[in-house]
């Protein structure tokens, strides 16, 4: 075996390759940026080489400072992970020339099935269904909209090299195809050097179905069931889960069995992932691709069949015979996937950089609760990178079990300094129709078409209130709180008699409670209702964990001199607990009105301004681009709220921003 490998990449998956390889008794070599000396994958590592400033194009996209790595430290092989050159075929010959083991597949087969349009092609030959499309690069956006136009609307653009949702657009019509086709050639020239973009016929009500396929160098493959992965927003997966509540035996059969031809054609060697688009309404599939790596969602695959894939793609490299056949592969429960991403879900998603004042993942279980990620508390969650900083994976015996056990885990997964997707995640774990299995693709615009607001997070406000009476009532009771001088002023309340006031910037509520104890906790009462508060928490705890008349759940709980702030499912409510009297007061007390913003356009994220389409004295229509901001390898194109003339330009193209930072001004 080999007994020193380089890991090409960074975050979560450079961490998760780096435990199986110290598992497996292997040391590991990690390559950083500038802007990662002080990552966690570089820490695990036995070894580490910096290999360029922060940006992807002059570090972790550098074949030779990747070779030269190698070469330094004696490393044998090269797992890519997933992403920068896991997919190029021209790394892994390179690797195969200087005797260097590339775990994955080889070049050829990254060259015929990495490429969207060869692969496609490859399966017209082998008489595999594909989707009506133009299977060439494209000139330009104007041969884009005549293709389209001949295809008939809606299609999808598609970077030929492209993956995780980058270089990938729908358009409906000419204007969203123009448009798109450049979106998509420059994400995809800046995500992976190759900026070809082709277009197909869009599927209509579609579910994306994914094969895990298994082969080895002695023509031996096997295919690991499937995942489904039909809850995307902007054609990124948001939930993976395995396997699908979609597909019967008879058509995993199908699917799979298609998925091992299109392996074998290719003399596969590695873990990859076969893609296909399934008709919700007649169960017909269609190939859209072949990933040649391994796929963020692996885990849930390995949850239900308990293999390693990434000991498996080690072993086949090293040149070992697969350990099972077809036979020997089974389904043992439901997995889940949960992507935790650094984006506000309540600010349209977009990207949020910064320091993590606090990262306090849920309690790993064995076999029911995992967290792979990529950093840890007090790091930096950077702009020059993807937004992903965790994937939440639970397991249950069925899928309804993996649901609650990931809601749970959700509630209890803490995340301060920078805003991320948990609010989202957990609204969609409690939609009835997620619930149902009966989703497709589309879910996500169609039940949330004006966005997504704390609203839309289903909570059970009488237990969040009741929570927090039960809460401050063991801090202000606490006789060691009362000895250290904690308490203020007005927070000493005689009897037991409370006034709890949540704060709200569209103004606060009060809510009169009273709470009493009892053995093992506290008896409540709150709007006419009894509630029995039973826990075991402790003053200074972060998790309160408890039962409300008998139903468990979870709360974050945050002290701020005077004011509490408790965070339900990834959403933040703060309180202030006083007596009537003081409530009465507060809400006369006059509130600061926010300043005119709506004559500037400002940037709703640190990134790079790629580009400002409009100019001085320029009038602009609702919806007109204005401007274009590069940010965590994502194009956000700024569009004009209503009709304007343009006075001034304040920042120019190739600028890096920081948030709020003005970019026009209107007249």
């Amino acid at each position: 075996m080999f007994t020193k490998i380089l890991i090409a990449n960074r975050g979560e998956i450079a961490c998760r390759v780096i435990k199986t390889a110290r598992k497996m008794g292997i040391k590991t070599v990690a390559v950083y940026s500038e802007a990662d000396k002080d990552a966690l994958h570089v820490d695990l590592a036995d070894e580490a080489v910096c290999i360029g400033p922060a940006a992807s194009k002059e570090s972790y996209l550098v074949m030779d400072k990747i070779i030269d790595a190698c070469k330094q430290t004696g490393a044998q092989a090269v797992h890519p992970g997933y992403g920068f050159l896991s997919e190029n075929a021209t790394f892994s010959r390179r690797l195969e020339e200087e005797g260097i083991k590339f775990i994955g597949p080889k070049h050829y087969s990254v060259a015929k099935m990495g490429d969207k349009i060869e692969s496609k092609k490859l399966a017209i030959e082998a008489k595999v269904n594909t989707i009506p499309g133009y299977n060439d690069a494209i000139a330009g956006p104007d041969e884009a909209v005549k293709i389209a136009q001949g295809i008939g609307y809606p299609v999808m653009i598609k970077a030929s090299a492209g993956g995780g949702g980058k270089g990938l657009r729908v358009a409906y019509n000419d204007a969203e195809a123009h448009e798109g086709f450049s979106s998509c050639v420059n994400e995809a020239r800046n995500s992976f050097g190759d900026d070809r973009v082709f277009i197909e016929k869009y599927v209509l009500e579609p579910r994306h179905i994914e094969i895990q396929v298994l082969g080895d160098s002695h023509g031996n493959y096997v295919y690991l069931n499937e995942r489904d992965c039909s809850i995307q927003r902007r054609h990124q997966k948001v939930i993976e889960e395995a396997p699908s509540p979609f597909v019967d035996p008879e058509m995993r059969k199908a699917m799979g069995e298609q998925a091992v031809a299109l392996a074998r054609a290719v003399n596969y060697e590695s873990a990859g992932t076969v893609e296909f688009v399934v008709s919700g309404a007649t169960k017909e599939f269609y190939f859209l691709e072949m990933n040649t790596r391994l796929q963020v969602e692996h885990p849930v695959t390995e949850l239900i069949t308990g293999l390693d894939l990434v000991e498996q793609m080690i072993r086949v490299a090293y040149g070992e015979k697969l350990p099972i056949s077809q036979a020997d592969v089974g389904i043992n429960g439901w997995a889940m996937e949960c992507r935790i991403n650094a984006e506000d879900p309540f600010r349209g998603f977009l990207p949020s950089t910064g320091r993590l004042v606090k990262f306090q993942p849920p309690k790993e279980i064995p076999g029911q609760v995992r967290v792979d990620t990529g950093v840890y508390d007090g790091g930096e969650i950077s702009m020059f990178y993807d937004s992903m900083i965790a994937k939440l994976i639970v397991h249950g015996a069925t899928r309804e079990q993996a649901i609650a056990r990931m809601r749970d885990a959700l509630n209890a997964f803490v995340i301060r300094g920078i805003s991320s997707n948990i609010p989202f995640q957990a609204a969609l774990m409690q939609h009835p129709v997620f619930h149902s299995g009966i989703f497709d693709t589309g879910f996500i615009p169609k039940h949330y078409p004006t966005g997504f607001d704390a609203s839309m997070v289903p909570h059970d406000d009488p237990a969040l209130l009741v929570s927090v009476a039960a809460y401050v009532y063991r801090a202000f009771t606490d006789r060691s709180a009362s000895i250290s001088g904690q308490l203020q002023g007005h927070e000493r309340i005689v009897g037991d008699q409370w006034c709890v006031v949540r704060l709200s910037p569209n103004g606060n509520e009060n809510h009169a409670v009273t709470a009493r104890p009892i053995p093992g906790g506290y008896h409540v009462e709150y709007n006419g209702e009894q509630y029995e508060i039973l826990s075991d928490w402790k003053l200074g705890e972060s998790l309160f964990n408890g039962t409300c008349n008998g139903e468990e759940f979870t709360l974050q709980v945050e002290r701020h001199k005077t004011k509490y702030s408790l965070f339900h499912w990834g959403t933040r409510a703060d309180f202030m607990v006083m007596s009537a009297r003081a409530a009465e007061l507060l809400a006369l007390m006059p509130e600061k009105q926010a300043p005119d913003l709506s004559k500037f356009l400002m940037s709703p994220m640190p990134g790079l301004l790629r580009e400002v389409a409009v100019k001085v004295g320029q009038e602009v229509k609702a919806g007109e681009k204005l401007a274009v901001i590069e940010a965590m390898k994502m194009e956000n194109i700024l569009k004009a709220d209503q009709d304007c003339k343009v006075k001034k330009i304040s920042a120019a193209a190739g600028e890096s921003l920081s948030v709020d930072q003005v970019i026009i001004e209107f007249e």
